[in-house]
């Protein structure tokens, strides 16, 4: 497929969250990015190539949205899956079970090729580490 230079691009993910300080030192621990936006209700987190994750406060989300984010109920995951590529993925993978992250599928060689391991978040939402497969 070809790239249109001048067609859009995805800079910045956001999610709602239930509780924001949680959730900003979880991304904080596990990634090491630091905030390039903080307000009360929303933080954005500098992923070091440009983009960026928001993590907005699950009232301030609904005022932008005009309806309230769904919440992801005990033992169940939401629909939104963030897949990663790291160098360090051992490294990423102790610090996912260092934080209390949900684990949910270990450490395995996907059938896409990478490696990759499946964990979620403290609202509900899919973190994959991976490594390319070779």
């Amino acid at each position: 497929m070809p790239t249109n230079a001048a067609g859009p691009r995805m800079i910045l993910t956001i999610l709602a969250v239930e509780d924001l300080a949680r959730a900003v030192e979880f991304y904080r621990t596990v990634f090491g990015w630091a905030a390039r936006v903080e307000t009360p209700v929303y933080v954005e987190l500098d992923m070091a190539d440009g983009r960026g994750l928001g993590l907005y406060q699950r009232d301030g989300y609904a005022r932008n949205t005009g309806r309230p984010a769904q919440r992801v109920g005990a033992g169940r995951v939401g629909g939104v899956e963030l897949y990663f590529h790291c160098d360090d993925l051992d490294a990423r993978i102790a610090a996912l079970e260092g934080v209390g992250a949900t684990a949910l599928s270990p450490l395995a060689r996907r059938e896409w090729g990478d490696e990759a391991a499946y964990f979620s978040d403290p609202d509900g939402n899919v973190l994959v580490v991976a490594r390319p497969g070779s």
